[in-house]
């Protein structure tokens, strides 16, 4: 998983994006960059390796000036992690920078046609095609620009893009990646995830798949894949930021492993009401449950091994054959299910592309 942070507003965007980016940790990095627009320039700054690294490249961002910019930490997939590879990309004149999460699926046949159109790649990464194709379009309307890129991409992606030409408003759009817009006073944010955010506002909107985000630091424009201006409600965030942050342990995998036993009480008390297993959410009559045959759990990485421990209390309490699967491998070997099969999918992130 990759992290994306977007502001603008008063405050040094260096700083902010490098807290924001902090509190992404936990999604898993290579690497990760910077771009922040300064006197009619946008500056760039990325490095392999840990936070740390850009931290004191730009000494803690004092060293990159600017009001609005754009970060990102990258889980390599296409290219090997480097600090080319990096995100944030350029457009060839430099007038463009982008950020994405996701994979661009047809990135081969774009890349192909852009560098018959005189556009020369410098990285390994998909991301690279989308900064060039919006070049391509831009013709003086980004928001014009982002809806035709939108009707060539295939895959995944939430993009961040800011342009000399707007010196005041960065531009985001998502679809099958995560992607949340952070309102505040006088300043607005995008991130993959809202604890990014939290230490700056509460105030979020929730975005839905080809919705076109254009953030000034005094107002939030959400627009349609056709370009049609939306309205939404914004959400407030009750939680506390502590609920996503290592709260004094050493490693989030230890800070997860000491709160299994909460975390197992409060998934489990909202479900049991006066004595009943309440589901509300999982449209199940009493016959459908007495029907299941089988039960498949199909997850990655550590989600998986949860699931290996589901499969040996299950069995033993239901007396239900329990399949365990990798979810890339699902798919794949054909597997026998009908109407009686119950499938449990983990995702701790909700986005893992293979299931």
């Amino acid at each position: 998983m990759c992290g994306i942070v977007g502001y603008v507003g008063e405050k040094d965007a260096a700083k902010v994006l490098l807290e924001g980016l902090t509190r992404l940790e936990y999604r898993g990095y290579d690497s990760a960059g910077i771009a922040v627009y300064h006197n009619s320039k946008i500056n760039v700054v990325k490095a392999k390796g840990r936070l740390k690294t850009l931290s004191e490249l730009i000494d803690g961002g004092e060293k990159l000036p600017g009001k609005m910019g754009i970060g990102h930490t990258r889980w390599a997939t296409h290219g090997e992690p480097s600090d080319i590879n990096s995100h944030p990309h350029l457009s060839n004149d430099g007038r463009l920078a982008v950020v994405h999460n996701g994979i661009i699926e047809n990135y081969l046949k774009l890349k192909e046609n852009l560098i018959d159109k005189g556009y020369k790649f410098v990285s390994e990464t998909d991301t690279e095609v989308i900064a060039h194709l919006v070049d391509y379009y831009y013709k003086g309307d980004m928001l014009e620009a982002i809806t035709k890129v939108i009707h060539r991409v295939e895959g995944s992606y939430a993009l961040g893009i800011i342009c000399e030409d707007y010196p005041d408003t960065f531009f985001a759009v998502r679809k099958d990646s995560p992607l949340i817009v952070g309102v505040g006073k006088g300043e607005n944010f995008v991130a993959s995830d809202i604890p990014a955010i939290l230490p700056f506002t509460r105030d979020v909107y929730l975005l839905n798949d080809n919705e076109i985000v254009v953030c000034k630091k005094e107002s939030v424009e959400i627009y349609d894949v056709d370009g049609e201006r939306i309205n939404k409600e914004i959400m407030h965030v009750e939680w506390d930021v502590s609920a996503a942050e290592k709260g004094g342990y050493e490693h989030f995998m230890i800070k997860e492993i000491m709160e299994q036993p909460k975390a197992i009480l409060d998934t489990i008390r909202p479900r049991i009401r006066d004595g009943k297993i309440v589901l509300d959410d999982i449209k199940l009559t009493e016959e459908d449950i007495k029907n299941i045959n089988k039960i498949c759990i199909v997850a990655c990485g550590s989600a998986y091994h949860v699931g290996v421990v589901g499969k040996y209390v299950i069995e033993k309490m239901t007396r239900i054959p329990v399949e365990v699967d990798i979810a890339s491998e699902f798919r794949y070997r054909a597997p026998i299910v009908n109407d009686k099969t119950f499938v449990i999918i983990i995702s701790q992130s909700g986005e893992t592309a293979d299931t």
